[in-house]
């Protein structure tokens, strides 16, 4: 037996409370952006992943606000066409979920989560320093599919913690790697620190 729930006939809140408690655990995005005044943005997003390596890709989709306008990220990712996405491990989660809040234009989510930054290589959105990852981004691609707004990012260059990935031959060492996951809506995250492997089939 299962249960049917018809998401296509109840878009929106229903929708939501469902597939985002079912797609997990999902990656998240903590994205810097700068507006036109120079003034950084940093705003997590769950709706997020890799696409794609030829060329690399991510793609994340920032809701609009209530009122039908444009968040922060989406609004500087469109005026300047450049960001960076950080991966945080457990220590920084409260953090990151602190930059989540609703603030004022021109009021930095990076100083009230008390992150220090430093100057990215290829864009001008800054780096939070005690990020394990940070992937500095350009602009790809925008669309829309009703209210849904996504956007698609190259990833130009990877800040990864020295021991996380093995410079000679980029495998990443889970042993020093514990980025933390979204489960359901609004409080519920998932730890990485428990794994399992499996053999891949080679028949």
């Amino acid at each position: 037996m299962t249960d049917r729930f018809d998401v296509a006939a109840h878009p929106g809140e229903r929708a939501y409370r469902l597939l985002a408690g079912l797609v997990v655990p999902r990656p998240i995005a903590l994205v810097t952006t700068v507006d036109a005044a120079g003034r950084t943005n940093a705003a997590p997003f769950s709706f997020f992943n890799v696409l794609g390596t030829e060329p690399p890709i991510a793609g994340f989709a920032p809701a609009d606000r209530d009122d039908g306008t444009m968040k922060d990220t989406a609004a500087n990712l469109l005026a300047t066409g450049e960001c960076v996405i950080h991966l945080c491990d457990e220590p920084l989660a409260a953090r990151m979920v602190a930059c989540a809040r609703a603030l004022p234009p021109g009021e930095s989510e990076v100083e009230r989560g008390d992150f220090a930054t430093r100057a990215a290589e290829r864009v001008r959105a800054p780096i939070l320093t005690e990020c394990p990852v940070a992937l500095e981004c350009r602009f790809l691609d925008q669309r829309r599919y009703g209210e849904n707004r996504l956007f698609v990012v190259e990833i130009l260059l990877a800040h990864v913690r020295a021991g996380v990935a093995d410079p000679a031959t980029w495998k990443v060492d889970y042993a020093a790697y514990a980025p933390i996951g979204r489960l359901n809506s609004p409080d519920g995250y998932v730890r990485t620190t428990e794994r399992f492997r499996l053999p891949f089939p080679r028949d």
